[in-house]
């Protein structure tokens, strides 16, 4: 789960035609890490929307599905980091909270998304951080209701094969996964880096 994070670097970011661009999208193609990029066009119109949305997901989920999502946590834990991750400056030796979770409606069982998550607890505020650490909250909930600025800026976007090292239950059936990661910046700080995956076929 960290492990894809060490190699990234600002250059990399920089390089993400999501990161910077205001206004239309256009003629923005993206990186298809399986095969031929693709043009953000032929991408559903739902999904084009999720990749540069601000909010919460799940509230986007249950408006466009018409059921209550639920999130499900698969994997919590604290690590001690390897490398750097330069997302969010993070030094090797660092100890950070990594979650995994699904994005679940409750009426169907379908799992719409997952999101995958490396935090730096120490700078969210104590109240906050344990009811995130107590899984009485999401991250999109815990911003929402904290009241802390924030700012989501998109790092990364991409099509990954369902085959790769990748959540073999997040489709019932081999599908591409839209993905994208952004980072949260809380005071000024890289706090949260945060990537999300998206069955291509449960949104045609």
């Amino acid at each position: 789960m960290v492990q894809r994070y060490y190699d990234k670097t600002e250059e990399t970011g920089a390089g993400n035609p999501f990161r910077y661009r205001q206004g239309f999208l256009g003629d923005i193609r993206i990186r298809h890490t399986g095969g031929a990029d693709v043009p953000i066009r032929e991408l559903p119109p739902f999904l084009r929307a999720l990749l540069v949305t601000d909010g919460t997901v799940t509230k986007i989920l249950e408006a466009y599905f018409w059921e209550p999502v639920e999130i499900v946590t698969l994997r919590q834990e604290f690590v001690h980091a390897e490398r750097p991750i330069a997302w969010t400056q993070i030094a090797p030796g660092d100890r950070v909270l990594i979650r995994h979770v699904h994005l679940s409606g409750m009426e169907s069982e379908r799992i719409y998304a997952t999101a995958s998550s490396v935090i730096r607890t120490q700078l969210i505020p104590e109240a906050f951080r344990q009811r995130l650490i107590d899984r009485r909250i999401g991250i999109g909930m815990l911003i929402r209701d904290s009241g802390m600025e924030s700012y989501r800026e998109v790092l990364e976007v991409g099509i990954e094969p369902e085959d790769g090292n990748y959540d073999p239950t997040l489709a019932p059936k081999k599908s591409d996964l839209i993905f994208r990661t952004y980072r949260i910046i809380i005071d000024g700080k890289p706090v949260i880096l945060i990537t999300e995956r998206f069955p291509l076929h449960l949104y045609r």
